[in-house]
């Protein structure tokens, strides 16, 4: 191929990656930081991936654990440019804490007691549950992302369920109930 044909193809390739990952990348970011310093992170990602073009695996679920993993690296050196010094914890859709008035409150209950769990793990929990539930890789991959091996992975990976089922399970009052009302004004 002469020069001007492969870096057309170079191109066409690289088109087809984004095409393909860009939405996974920035969603894999929003989780864990707000969403324009995503946005910001997930364009350094792409130009990372432009000029290690070549390094890029051309399987497309390699390739997203790349990506991934790419952008967990961007955004911590993000934060440590910036002076922050957060923990890299994934966020889950942020739950009201009210009280339920409808037939619906057993969801509502499900789903304000699986925030305030994930809101307890440790940060490392919450980065290889989100792997496995979000991004959907499989271990070897998600082992990718974080530079562990896949038994390393799986491991962590068991360790975190359990730690959620133990948060779940515990049980947490809402924050103005009448039990905690009565207890702040005893």
């Amino acid at each position: 191929m002469s020069p001007n044909r492969l870096e057309n193809h170079r191109a066409e390739r690289f088109s087809a990656l984004y095409d393909d990952s860009y939405v996974d990348v920035l969603r894999f970011l929003a989780r864990r930081a707000p969403l324009d310093a995503a946005e910001d992170v997930a364009h350094e990602v792409f130009l990372t991936a432009w000029r290690r073009f070549d390094d890029v695996p051309t399987l497309r679920d390699e390739a997203r654990a790349w990506l991934f993993g790419t952008a967990r690296n961007c955004l911590l050196r993000e934060w440590r440019e910036s002076g922050k010094r957060n923990d890299l914890s994934v966020r889950i859709a942020d739950a009201e804490h009210t009280t339920p008035f409808s037939d619906e409150a057993r969801a509502a209950d499900t789903r304000l007691d699986l925030a305030t769990a994930w809101r307890r793990l440790d940060p490392s929990h919450q980065e290889v549950l989100s792997l496995a539930i979000w991004e959907q890789l499989p271990s070897a991959l998600a082992g990718t992302v974080l530079g562990i091996s896949a038994q390393s992975y799986r491991v962590r990976l068991h360790r975190a369920r359990a730690a959620l089922r133990q948060h779940l399970e515990e049980p947490t009052p809402p924050p103005h109930s009448p039990s905690t009302v009565t207890e702040h004004q005893a």
